[in-house]
């Protein structure tokens, strides 16, 4: 079988290629690529897809979470709490509008906040929360917003990597004040190249984004703030209107693939499988596997993997290892993320030290994330399980004492 990468774009363009090939070159006919109908359409489209009233398109989900903020007049002095174990962009725009990001340790089951301790990183300063739907899986909003009610905060939902997943049979991006999404080709509503929305119930704050995404403009040459220059171009818009009608599909076929990888892994010593939580509907953008180096970290108790010693190699952590070796069997997986922001360079100058997120830096070490494309065949992954059993140390040090 041929080697298996981590995602795969072109079997979707085999599949809606020549849809979106016509539909460009419709748009480039036009003459008209900024703005205009195509852009206006999956505005409304996207809006009634998530549930809200107000979509507003961007050059990208961090523009949108960005112009979240900015719209929500959140700035310095302020305080937002997200998770560390996420893409820095979450909390990279919270510095770049001047507040403060604060962090809280995550579930090791769902990689999402505990939000079992999200009230007391709560003080007097803090305005906003931004959960994150990691890898696709929904946050516990009905708690978090409880949580949030009572403190009186906005709540911000990233919904980057979680484009259709549901909490409580309601669409992330719509249970918030303020939903970001982003439409990088591999996310799972796609463009092919960036893209990103921000959905809101709010006409006030839809319409001040509006502003913010043209320079601060609202009359034309009348600047009224300091704004960017962050447009979805009419290209991409169309063919996100095109994936959008396939989307629902796609998802499913990832919600089964998940589940394939599921009963694949259950007998597996040495990996542990994402959980969903009761209530939600994961869109698993990854299927994100946890390759634990000790029993302390919830796996089989008849599991233990050795030193990297006795690996005999330099990699920084039995997971790296394992990614090794199944690269070199020709199974591409990834490694979302290696250093929780916590621990990040740009960082340090917050105070937080190592081991204080001890969840959050214990799965850095762990997380890999096995192929996941809502095409990957039954037989592929069946290949993947395969040669991660083959990967898994206790049968390499099995085969050394003997």
């Amino acid at each position: 079988m041929n080697n298996i990468p981590p995602f795969d774009l072109t079997r979707q363009y085999e599949l809606i290629g020549a849809e979106i090939g016509a539909a460009v070159l419709g748009v480039l006919a036009s003459g008209r690529y900024i703005g205009g109908s195509p852009v206006q359409n999956f505005e409304q489209q996207f809006a009634s897809y998530i549930g809200v009233s107000e979509c507003v398109s961007c050059n990208s989900g961090t523009d949108a979470l960005y112009m979240a903020l900015r719209a929500l007049n959140i700035g310095a002095g302020d305080e937002v709490i997200t998770t560390p174990f996420t893409f820095i962009a979450t909390a990279e725009v919270i510095s770049h509008i001047g507040a403060t990001p604060v962090f809280v340790d995550i579930d090791r089951d769902t990689f999402n906040l505990d939000l079992a301790q999200l009230e007391s990183a709560i003080t007097p300063q803090t305005r906003a929360i931004i959960p994150v739907h990691l890898f696709g899986q929904p946050v516990d909003m009905t708690r978090l917003m409880t949580i949030a009610r009572a403190h009186n905060l906005i709540v911000i939902e990233d919904c980057a990597q979680a484009t259709g997943a549901e909490w409580a049979e309601q669409k992330v991006g719509s249970i918030g004040q303020i939903g970001c999404f982003s439409f990088f080709p591999t996310k799972n509503l796609g463009a092919c190249g960036d893209g990103g929305a921000l959905t809101t119930n709010d006409p006030t704050i839809a319409a001040q984004v509006r502003t913010l995404r043209e320079h601060g403009m609202r009359a034309r040459y009348i600047h009224e703030e300091t704004g960017i220059n962050s447009r979805l171009d009419a290209i991409q818009a169309t063919i996100l209107q095109i994936k959008l009608r396939h989307l629902d599909t796609w998802n499913a076929q990832r919600r089964a693939i998940a589940d394939r990888y599921r009963q694949l892994l259950t007998s597996l010593p040495g990996v542990i499988s994402p959980k969903e939580l009761s209530g939600s509907y994961s869109v698993w953008n990854q299927y994100t596997t946890r390759i634990p180096s000790s029993t302390n970290s919830g796996t089989s108790a008849s599991f233990s993997a050795p030193s990297l010693e006795i690996l005999g190699n330099n990699h920084h952590n039995y997971r790296d290892w394992v990614r090794s070796q199944l690269q070199a069997r020709g199974v591409s997986s990834m490694v979302y993320y290696p250093l929780p922001l916590h621990l990040q360079p740009v960082y340090q100058g917050l105070g937080y030290r190592r081991g204080q997120f001890p969840i959050a830096e214990q799965v850095c070490q762990e997380v890999l994330s096995l192929p996941m494309f809502p095409e990957l065949l039954p037989e592929q992954q069946e290949q993947i399980v395969h040669h991660l059993k083959d990967c898994l140390v206790q049968e390499v040090v099995a085969s050394r004492e003997g």
